[in-house]
């Protein structure tokens, strides 16, 4: 199993991290004791990062499948504890998911550039689909200006060579 230290020594992966997590997040989980079970509250005590950040981190973590908790009931106050621990081996199948997720919306976006005509109107700058601006009689519904036809075609191509690159990281997807 990678360790977080290797995980954040690697560049692409710690900006992911960032993103999701903010740096007080990267803090924690760097000092996150290595295989162990924690409260948040002695997270927050360990790191010297605010309780809320610890938890806020914590529950972002396990939205992804990247943390879990126990919970443990105090027989005499019946107060739950909740002892957290890592899951960072999920990591990679975590991103690999968000990446085929994009790929997935990408697909689309670029069958919409390819199966729609568009027009736009230069005063406003709005783009419409040829539908609507059939319906408008290619008349701009903001200003009255005559639309003109909209090249799609570098943003179609753009598309394109996202989606083959990204399928080219996933094998072919």
């Amino acid at each position: 199993m990678v360790s977080v230290t290797e995980l954040l020594a690697n560049h692409a992966i710690r900006a992911y991290l960032l993103r999701m997590v903010g740096e007080e997040g990267i803090e924690l989980l760097r000092r996150f004791p290595e295989g162990e079970e924690k409260s948040d509250e002695e997270l927050a005590e360990i790191t010297e990062i605010n309780l809320n950040t610890v938890r806020h981190t914590l529950y972002t973590l396990y939205e992804k499948r990247l943390a879990e908790y126990r919970r443990l009931k105090n027989s005499e106050t019946g107060w739950l504890t909740y002892l957290w621990h890592l899951r960072m081996d999920r990591l990679y199948g975590v991103i690999e998911r968000e990446i085929r997720d994009a790929l997935e919306h990408l697909d689309a976006r670029l069958a919409y550039e390819e199966k729609n005509d568009f027009y736009i109107c230069k005063n406003c700058s709005v783009v419409y689909t040829f539908v609507d601006a059939a319906e408008w009689n290619f008349e701009c519904p903001n200003c009255e200006e005559m639309l003109e036809h909209f090249d799609n075609e570098l943003i179609a191509a753009a598309l394109r060579r996202r989606v083959e690159r990204i399928k080219g990281c996933l094998g072919g997807a």
